[in-house]
């Protein structure tokens, strides 16, 4: 025995399950023998959630090598397989399942061995050690020998971080006009030298300048369409003149996109523009909202005692990585987006800024903010990455005025319409209403915790102003109304507390009433808000007065802070001002948020609004009920959106490969808000380069009976056995996502054939995909966000399956647009889009081929436009889709030099 090493490691996959004993013996065993030993000894694991649910025992915990990992290399990419960590230890990798238990051992080895010596992340490791120590955290024993205590005091986190800088107000952009020879020439320069000219690339670049000329007329920007096949290469394609544009002008261009998976990608190509690292940083610059990055103050609650047992360990990994992050993004930024899960939901969400209860310059780490260095750094920036929620929510709560953009490329502009229609929609929910009460009251219980109410937040107001203190105290008291804690539970009684909660009763009761499926106890139920029953209405009006009495303290108390900015009393010192500004607009935000409610309380027994859908709904997941309440969208949310975002800027554009969905220009004039300004947009298009008649094939499955379970996942098994993995399954369900990975995992496993799954396996999403793309015989099932957003060029991604054709779902909202924009052609537009953007997941690159198969005998031909012009498609049946897939496969292996027969079909 190595008595450096005196744990067994622990392996279980689909396959099986096997353990490598300090002894050196190696051998298989049953699940039912991995629990016991699991649970009598401390074992190595990679990913204890996953491996728990492989043994049917979610609780299980051990000595989990992510988390070292984690704890020795904060902010660093590991692919969290054997495979992965093999590379980023450089260690050889398991060749089989039964392999992995003792590599396993060997990687724990190299980890401790590498703590024992010096490694770029050593400083603050033997502090928070001391910590984890005292958490039991089961590396603790091991690495504490290993790591020695610093001669001189370690630099921890908070004095590691480095503090932002005010800087001079930028001032407007200049008005210039570039001329299209130095876009050529920029755009040749990031392409690199002896690239191939590409002149669809260069032709889009050229449409995209028109974004960058000054506008002639007030509201009316420069507004640009620009629809361009995958391969265009339209990233550098807008880059080109925006990159120009900032250059000359002294302006910041917003390049907005949907996905993190492409504000990753324009982070990479930014090192065409900025070669140099310390120049990158500053002139490109990503943006998030705010719950995206690790706030600083709540760190400081759960490492001073606010969280407790796992999620006490997950805030010490946390701030290991914080002190190294380039950024602060907990979401999609340099924090492995597998840390959270593996503490199963414990504390990851509450270490970020999600109430919106920053105190802004009252916090002790106001200047070393991740949130608000990145907001300074966007101010000075030349490329600002965004999204689109934040571009929206920027424009329509009037947060940082000062550097409005004037400049945006919207990337991914199919999905501005549903980003719109998240944005300005409306919810008096029970979730909502409660979040409200606890953002003004603050704690109402002794449970220790750093959340304040608005007492606390404006205390120094409350006592320098009389009004301001008797606003607070009317809004405190008027929040009393809105629904508590228990309120779910109290409507399920018959019992509702208060004139709110006494409105979601009578909304649960009429949804339940009249929802269509009201049977299927699985999921969500709606009814629209038409015809409402007497008990309805009668809760309608208390609850009306409730937040009425609610709203007016909450419009005289930004008054009176508004009031004691002009004021400037001798207390107010920079950062109370920047805090008092904070706050204003967080009630703004707040009292937007209730004049919504009240308007949609007005329509409870009184006249539509042509401009909104209304309806009621109560929440269930998996016969859960979660949420209860009232719903707001507009018909059109491209009116809000021109309205805030589009009129006020100087040049738009707006680009992606399916931007028209399959249809003509007043499409994507519709979804992109063009429609809504006076002056019409350009139009641009190009087709994809890539030779989709060699490259890809579409083949419609006609002989898989729909609703057939068995059949389906019999369909799936089969396909993927025989292209050998690199399959990407899509389903319009989690439902049945869940039932066929139940039914072909193991079976697959057996093949040497890996299974993810989205909504099965504990694993954020983002690292699914990187698992994914990491192993070229691993599969991977998923829903809406695998459609979308992935991007997996070569062998990696060779098949894609769908389960049917992807129906919009026959909600209230979507019947409603359905009826006023055009009917059946309306859900075939939406169809087009889905199935264009499943399709563009399958050829990314120049050499990537591959076949897409539809499981639906029900395929309109109608539909098959979704697809680009030159691709053959074909309708067959199960085993001639087999066929095709397998020769695919077998003709990708003779091109590598690989075995013919790998994989052969059962």
């Amino acid at each position: 025995m190595n008595p450096e090493m005196p744990w067994p490691a622990l392996h279980a996959s689909h396959s099986g399950v096997w353990i490598a004993t300090p002894e050196g013996e190696s051998r298989g065993l049953s699940r039912g023998e991995a629990i016991r030993l699991a649970a009598d000894t401390p074992v190595i694991l990679l990913n204890a959630p996953l491996v728990g649910q492989r043994l049917g025992h979610p609780e299980l915990s051990g000595l989990d090598l992510l988390e070292l990992y984690a704890f020795l290399r904060p902010a660093r990419f590991v692919v969290p397989t054997p495979r992965g960590l093999a590379r980023a230890v450089d260690l050889s990798p398991p060749e089989s399942d039964a392999d992995v238990a003792p590599f396993l051992r060997e990687a724990a080895a190299s980890l401790l061995a590498m703590a024992e010596g010096e490694w770029p992340e050593k400083e603050g490791a033997w502090t928070a050690l001391q910590s984890l120590g005292r958490l039991r955290w089961p590396w603790a024993p091991a690495l504490t020998p290993r790591i020695r205590k610093p001669e001189r005091h370690e630099r921890w986190l908070f004095s590691r971080l480095p503090e932002w800088e005010e800087g001079a107000t930028r001032p407007p952009p200049r008005p210039v006009v570039i001329p299209p020879d130095e876009v050529r020439d920029r755009l040749a320069r990031l392409t690199g030298t002896g690239a191939e000219v590409r002149q669809g690339q260069r032709d889009y670049a050229a449409a995209a300048t028109h974004a960058f000329s000054p506008r002639d007329r007030r509201d009316e920007p420069n507004m640009v369409l620009a629809e361009a096949g995958t391969g265009i290469g339209k990233t550098l394609g807008y880059l080109a003149p925006a990159s120009l544009w900032a250059e000359q002008a002294g302006g910041a261009v917003w390049v907005s996109t949907f996905t993190k998976a492409l504000q990753r990608q324009l982070g990479h190509e930014g090192e065409r523009i900025f070669p140099y690292a310390g120049e990158r940083r500053r002139r490109i610059v990503t943006r998030k909202g705010r719950e995206n990055y690790l706030c600083l103050l709540n760190l400081e609650d759960a490492l001073q005692g606010g969280f407790a047992g796992r999620a006490a360990i997950l805030a010490q990994l946390v701030a290991r990585w914080a002190a190294y992050s380039a950024d602060g993004d907990m979401i999609g930024g340099d924090l492995p987006g597998w840390l959270p899960t593996l503490f199963r939901r414990n504390g990851s969400t509450a270490l970020t800024d999600r109430r919106g209860e920053c105190i802004y310059a009252g916090c002790p780490h106001y200047r070393k903010c991740f949130i608000e260095r990145a907001a300074r750094a966007s101010a000075d920036a030349d490329i600002v990455i965004a999204n689109h929620a934040l571009v929206m929510v920027n424009a329509a709560r009037g947060r940082e005025m000062n550097s409005r953009p004037t400049r945006y490329v919207f990337d991914e502009g199919h999905h501005l319409f549903d980003a719109a229609d998240a944005m300005f929609a409306a919810a008096l929910t029970g979730q909502e209403a409660i979040e409200l009460r606890r953002w003004i009251i603050g704690p109402e219980s002794k449970a220790r915790g750093r959340r304040r109410g608005l007492a606390a937040r404006l205390s120094d107001v409350a006592s320098y102003d009389e009004e301001g203190a008797r606003a607070i105290s009317q809004a405190v008291d008027s929040a009393r109304h809105l629904p508590s804690d228990q309120w779910l539970q109290r409507l399920n009684e018959g019992e509702p507390f208060g004139p709110i909660e006494s409105l979601l009763a009578a909304v649960r009761g009429l949804t339940y009433a009249r929802a269509a499926d009201a049977a299927d106890a699985g999921y969500g139920l709606e009814t629209e808000l038409a015809e409402p029953d007497a008990a309805l209405v009668e809760a309608a009006g208390p609850a009306g007065e409730a937040l009425e009495s609610l709203l007016r303290p909450l419009i005289a108390l930004g008054r009176r802070l508004e009031a004691v900015l002009e004021e400037a009393p001798d207390w107010m010192d920079g950062p109370a001002r920047a805090r008092i500004e904070g706050a204003i607009a967080s009630l703004q935000w707040r009292r937007d948020t209730v004049t919504a409610w009240l308007a949609l309380i007005g329509r409870i027994g009184g006249p539509a609004n042509e401009d909104f859908v209304d309806w009621l709904a109560v929440d269930r997941f998996e016969g859960r009920e979660y949420d209860i309440g009232l719903h707001r969208h507009w018909l059109d949310p491209m009116q809000p959106f021109a309205q805030t975002v589009l009129k006020p800027a100087h040049g738009v554009m707006v680009t992606s490969a399916t931007l028209r969905a399959g249809g003509d220009w007043d499409v994507a004039e519709a979804r992109s808000g063009a429609a809504q300004l006076a002056s019409p947009a350009d139009h641009f298009a190009a087709p994809s380069p890539f030779d989709y008649a060699t490259q890809s094939e579409v083949l419609i499955v006609t002989d898989v009976k729909r609703g057939d379970m068995a059949a389906l996942a019999n369909a799936y098994a089969r396909l993927i056995v025989a292209s050998g993995g690199g399959t990407l399954g899509l389903f319009t369900a989690i439902r049945r996502l869940r039932a066929v990975h139940a039914r072909i995992a193991d079976r697959l496993a057996r093949e040497g054939l890996p299974l993810l799954a989205q909504h099965v396996d504990p694993i954020d999403t983002g690292t699914l995909v990187d698992i994914f793309r990491d192993d070229p015989r691993a599969s991977l099932l998923g829903t809406d966000a695998l459609r979308d957003g992935v991007d997996v060029p070569g062998d990696s991604l060779r098949l894609v399956v769908m389960e049917g054709v992807p129906w919009p779902k026959p909600t209230v909202l979507h019947a409603a647009r359905r009826l006023a924009y055009g009917g059946k052609e309306y859900d075939d537009r939406i169809i087009r889009a889905r199935l264009a953007q499943a399709f563009g997941r399958l050829i990314r690159r120049a050499g990537d081929k591959g076949t897409f198969v539809l499981l639906s005998a029900a395929m309109p031909s109608r539909l098959l436009g979704a697809f680009p012009e030159a691709t053959p498609v074909e309708r067959v049946t199960l085993d001639e889709a087999l066929a095709r897939v397998q020769l695919s496969s077998e003709a990708r292996m003779r091109h590598e030099g690989g075995p013919v027969t790998a994989t052969r079909e059962p």
